[in-house]
């Protein structure tokens, strides 16, 4: 799928971090092999925009499955449409892909990451149906926040008001529906204050998850324009395990942590260079929590 930021709805320059792939860099390729995109070898997908057959979901999974190779990572797995904005096409096809992939016996669940301005009625009853057809598996919903400071939406051209992100929330909810809420740490003019901010109205708002990522600064992107102009700067590690710490602190105990860091693309990352070692960044936090006695919701008030 694309997104209304960058297909012309909103914008065509897609929000100032976002890579090419749509922040779904590390995922299998989902195109079909060269020999098989005009066949109707197994159950394919037309993708009408770029004009050649993709691979079914269940391919597309096992594909993913199998860079475990021999690890022991459990029997059930999560199917996580990640890259782009995952409710942002026809109903049908929507219900087609999400049905693939929940019909799969390894698959306990699915995340679909979104955006909160691309849940239309007909998509929300989609979810509803899905939750009705599917009652022993789970379907969870991302929705990529970054700050709830308007300014720093803008700078970043999210595209939407924070109106229209508890707008979404209460719809998801009244459909029983979990929200995992992303945002940023280190973006480009906010202060500790302002992140601890984005927390404590996250907390109000009692979400299911959050992801917490660090920001990177990818190679082809806007953002990386202004990094190399010596417009911003990035949080060396020390800065961001004291503030990541600040927020896990801040953070309601109720609220389930499903990302703490990220690691970038290795060919396309410019910035930061320590977030490449990411066993050394979890291996730090933990370190650096347990000398100060630092837990989630230390610093919550309920």
């Amino acid at each position: 799928m694309t997104c209304p930021n960058r297909d012309g709805l909103i914008d065509t320059r897609g929000c100032i971090f976002c890579s090419a792939g749509g922040s779904g860099d590390f995922a299998v390729s989902n195109q079909a092999p060269a020999a098989e995109r005009n066949t109707d070898t197994g159950f394919q997908v037309l993708d009408a925009a770029c004009g050649f057959r993709l691979l079914d979901i269940q391919t597309q999974l096992a594909n993913g499955l199998a860079f475990f190779g021999g690890k022991n990572v459990g029997n059930t797995f999560i199917a996580y449409f990640q890259a782009y904005t995952n409710t942002y096409a026809p109903v049908p096809y929507l219900r087609q892909v999400y049905t693939q992939a929940l019909s799969s016996p390894d698959i306990c669940g699915i995340s679909i990451a979104t955006r909160p301005d691309c849940l239309p009625t007909d998509v929300l009853a989609l979810l509803a149906s899905l939750k009705e057809l599917f009652p022993d598996k789970f379907i969870w919903v991302e929705l990529g926040l970054q700050s709830i400071h308007e300014e720093t939406a803008v700078y970043i051209r999210r595209g939407y008001p924070l109106s229209t992100f508890e707008k979404a929330l209460a719809e998801l909810r009244a459909l029983d529906i979990p929200a995992i809420v992303h945002i940023i740490l280190g973006l480009p003019h906010e202060t500790s204050k302002m992140q601890l901010q984005t927390i404590d109205y996250l907390n109000k708002r009692k979400i299911f998850g959050i992801k917490l990522q660090l920001l990177h600064i990818l190679k082809d992107t806007d953002l990386a324009a202004e990094y190399r102009a010596g417009k911003i700067n990035v949080l060396e590690k020390d800065a961001y395990l004291r503030l990541l710490i600040q927020c896990l602190e801040g953070l309601s105990p109720e609220i389930v942590v499903h990302r703490v860091t990220g690691d970038g693309p290795k060919a396309s990352l410019l910035a930061p260079d320590w977030s490449r070692n990411k066993r050394d960044v979890l291996n730090t936090l933990h370190k650096l929590m347990k000398e100060q006695d630092s837990f989630q919701g230390k610093q919550f008030t309920f």
